[in-house]
């Protein structure tokens, strides 16, 4: 049987995220040998946020493991704290931004499925990004005002 723990998790941090946004990550469902659900842990430093405001084609759910954290939503900002759970579902209605304001480390583990493809949208900046299955099919565009017709570029 393969097991993962979550509060005893070595957190990767990637040297290219952007201040604001430096958080570490520990693929607990991947140690553990899931396929079906990707489960994440973050360790967020003080004053540091977890990814952009985005919403996504797939339920996805946040547990806080540990200290306190802000939620922006559509609704609003709302603080967590330790042991509290949410769900934020397809679509725009659960976009969502987790953020430390605390001074101490913050802990949180996020699950959703694993389906590909997958899509996100970024409202704040205007972007979508398409994970198709293949790495170098990946996508990060920025919407454009207009529609583009179906048949536009064919032949």
């Amino acid at each position: 049987m393969r097991r993962a723990n979550v509060f005893g998790a070595d957190f990767e941090y990637d040297e290219t995220d952007p201040d604001g946004y430096r958080s570490g990550v520990a693929r607990v469902g991947q140690a553990a040998g899931g396929e079906a659900l990707v489960v994440k842990v973050y360790e967020l430093p003080a004053g540091e946020s977890l990814c952009p405001y985005h919403y996504e084609y797939e339920e996805e759910w946040l547990v806080v493991l540990d200290g306190a954290v802000v939620v922006r939503t559509p609704e609003g900002e709302e603080e967590l704290g330790r042991g509290e759970v949410v769900c934020f579902p397809r679509g725009p209605a659960g976009a969502h931004k987790v953020t430390n304001r605390g001074q101490a480390t913050a802990r949180v583990m996020m699950f959703s499925s694993a389906r590909e493809p997958s899509v996100a949208v970024y409202p704040d900046s205007d972007k979508i990004g398409l994970w198709p299955g293949n790495p170098d099919d990946n996508v990060m565009l920025r919407r454009v005002d207009g529609d583009v017709d179906y048949w536009d570029g064919e032949r």
